[in-house]
C-alpha cells in the first residue's frame, strides 16, 4: 500500500469529489485524476481510482435501471470499446510524461470546455445519426481509459438529444459502468492492479463511499454553482502544471 502523506493528502480530497460527482454533482470528480497525477505515474493513478469507481457504479445503475436509453448505448458503446484499446496502447507505447502531458491537456480542455459551457450555455445542436454516436464514443472511451474523463464527448452527442432526466441519468450511469468494466482488462495488461494498488484502493474506499452519500444529500441543498467554477479552473491550474511535467 502507497504509505506516503503527500500522495494522501491529495487523494483523500480526490476521492471526496470523486463520491460528490457520483452523489449528483456531475463533472467534479474529474478533478480526481490530475490531482493524483502529481503523486503517482498517471496510469497508477487511474488504476488506483478505477475499483472505486466500479463500487460506485453500483448505486446508479441500481436505482435508475429502468429508465434508460438503450440505442444510446448500443450506438455509443461498441465505440468506447474501441477507444478504450487506442487509449491502452498509447499508455503501453508512449514514456510516463507523454501519459503526464496527455492527463494535463485532457484537464485543461475538460476544465476550460466546462467553464465555457457555464457561461454561455451548453450548446443546441440537432441529434445527428447514431454512427456519429459511436466516433463520440470512441473518443469517451479514449479519454476515460487515458484519464476517467469520458464525459465531454458522451455529454456532445447525446444532451441534444433531450432525454428525459431520469433517462439521462440512468444511461450515463449505465454507459460509464459499462466503459469501467471494459477498462478493466487493460488495465491488467498494463500490470496496474498490483497489491499494493489495490490495497491503496481498499483504504480509499470508504472516503468514497462517505462522499457519495454526503453527494446526494448535499446536491439537493447546495447551490453548486460556485462549486464548479472553483473545480474547473483548479482543473486548468492543475492541467498546465502536469503538461509542463510532462514536457519538461
Amino acid at each position: 500500500m502507497i504509505d506516503d502523506p503527500f500522495f494522501y493528502a491529495l487523494a483523500v480530497p480526490a476521492v471526496v469529489m470523486l463520491g460528490l460527482a457520483k452523489g449528483g454533482f456531475s463533472g467534479m470528480g474529474a478533478l480526481s485524476l490530475p490531482m493524483l497525477a502529481l503523486a503517482v505515474d498517471p496510469v497508477r493513478a487511474a488504476a488506483i481510482l478505477l475499483p472505486i469507481l466500479i463500487v460506485q457504479d453500483v448505486v446508479g445503475v441500481w436505482a435508475f435501471r429502468r429508465t434508460i436509453d438503450w440505442r444510446v448505448i448500443a450506438w455509443m458503446l461498441p465505440g468506447a470499446g474501441i477507444g478504450i484499446v487506442l487509449g491502452y496502447r498509447f499508455a503501453s507505447s508512449v514514456q510516463p510524461s507523454a501519459v503526464l502531458a496527455l492527463v494535463g491537456g485532457i484537464s485543461i480542455a475538460f476544465g476550460l470546455w466546462r467553464l465555457w459551457t457555464e457561461r454561455r450555455g451548453m450548446p443546441i445542436a440537432r441529434s445527428s445519426p447514431g454512427w456519429v454516436g459511436t466516433l463520440f464514443g470512441v473518443a469517451s472511451g479514449f479519454t476515460s481509459q487515458i484519464a476517467h474523463a469520458g464525459q465531454p464527448p458522451f455529454q456532445l452527442w447525446v444532451l441534444p438529444r433531450q432525454l428525459p432526466r431520469d433517462v439521462l441519468v440512468g444511461t450515463t450511469a449505465l454507459f460509464f459502468a459499462a466503459v469501467n468494466w471494459l477498462k478493466v482488462p487493460a488495465y491488467l495488461a498494463l500490470g496496474q492492479f498490483t497489491p499494493a494498488n489495490l490495497a491503496t484502493s481498499t483504504v480509499l474506499l470508504p472516503v468514497a463511499i462517505v462522499a457519495t452519500v454526503a453527494g446526494v444529500w448535499l446536491v439537493r441543498r447546495v447551490p453548486a454553482r460556485r462549486f464548479y467554477r472553483a473545480i474547473y479552473v483548479l482543473m486548468v491550474v492543475v492541467g498546465v502544471k502536469l503538461v509542463w511535467d510532462g514536457v519538461a
